[in-house]
């Protein structure tokens, strides 16, 4: 729940498909209270459409473009295909912060009978113009909870002795209301692991290549530490993926390339090859399910590769590499 009703345009939000009519798809904005707006079949993709449903479906949330906000008929018209990824990225950040704020704010005004725009007025919304998000107040509040919520107040009329109305400025939340925001929110903002990806190509023809790429392997998962495990996995060869899961981005990020440095020498001692196609980065849950769709697509063209019986050479390929098991290829 923002302060302002109504996105600006040329802005990335979040949406929920509602349902799909004949000139397009009518959607919820996740993040403004579920106002209705409306994305034209031609702003669903760049490209010649051939199939709707491949492009959008009923229950589906992702973030779109705000192109024009009429507030006097309520209109907002968005657009899929005018969202660039990195306005996809903050899009998804943003959103996952607020429905975190929102969520603790909404439990503290059920659990104390509050009313929960009152909340937001007096304690989110202060929070989001100061700290330019509700989010990283909160993160300040696990360390430092009175630095934060006592600098919030909020002005009362009061009638004085004289009979005159007069303001008065108090602190906004009573003890009761700061203690159930300190619990709720040191509980929720433990701090989350992030995960950091790289993208790398390894290959090595030369005799027992494959017990060389596992000894590869075996060497950049050797550089990670109880902080950052790294993990190696074969997407389809010669494309592999090393993982680590760390509360320090930059950490994470320096041990993924100092395994993709000892998977290279290890390699580049056997005259194997390793071309980092993607630098180590942080990944959300969207890149997740990108990779986990591509690697069942490539799974199933291997399927229909090896229903073939009429080749004259096999093509053994990798195969799911084991790096801790016994010599050879499984699939």
């Amino acid at each position: 729940m923002y302060e302002a009703r109504y996105p600006e345009v040329d802005m990335a939000v979040m949406i929920q498909v509602k349902n799909i009519a004949d000139m397009g798809a009518y959607v919820s904005l996740l993040e403004y209270n579920n106002i209705e707006g409306m994305i034209l079949f031609s702003e669903l993709s760049r490209r010649r459409i051939r199939s709707v449903s491949s492009l959008i479906k009923v229950g589906r949330q992702e973030p779109v473009m705000v192109l024009r906000v009429d507030k006097d008929k309520g209109y907002i018209d968005l657009s899929k295909r005018r969202v660039a990824e990195e306005d996809i990225a903050t899009c998804e950040e943003r959103y996952n912060k607020s429905k975190l704020v929102h969520s603790i704010m909404r439990h503290v005004a059920e659990t104390l009978q509050l009313d929960l725009e009152d909340l937001y007025i007096h304690v989110g919304w202060p929070l989001y113009r100061k700290y330019g998000h509700a989010f990283e107040a909160f993160k300040l509040i696990v360390a430092d909870p009175d630095t934060i919520l006592d600098s919030l107040t909020r002005e009362v009329k009061e009638v004085g002795p004289d009979g005159q109305e007069v303001t008065k400025v108090v602190p906004a939340l009573s003890k009761e209301v700061k203690d159930a925001l300190m619990k709720d929110i040191k509980r929720r903002m433990t701090p989350q692991p992030m995960k950091i990806r790289a993208d790398i190509e390894m290959k090595c023809f030369q005799f027992d290549g494959v017990l060389h790429i596992k000894e590869a392997m075996r060497k950049a998962e050797a550089t990670g530490n109880d902080d950052c495990p790294v993990k190696i996995k074969l997407v389809a060869p010669p494309l592999y993926v090393l993982t680590t899961q760390t509360l320090d981005k930059e950490q994470g990020i320096k041990v993924l390339t100092n395994a993709i440095q000892a998977c290279t020498e290890a390699i580049d001692s056997h005259k194997g090859k390793l071309v980092v196609k993607e630098a180590p980065r942080a990944v959300s849950e969207r890149d997740d399910n990108l990779l986990a769709q591509h690697m069942a697509q490539l799974r199933q063209s291997n399927e229909d590769v090896d229903g073939d019986d009429d080749s004259e050479e096999e093509d053994t390929g990798m195969g799911e590499i084991d790096v801790d098991g016994p010599v050879g290829v499984h699939e």
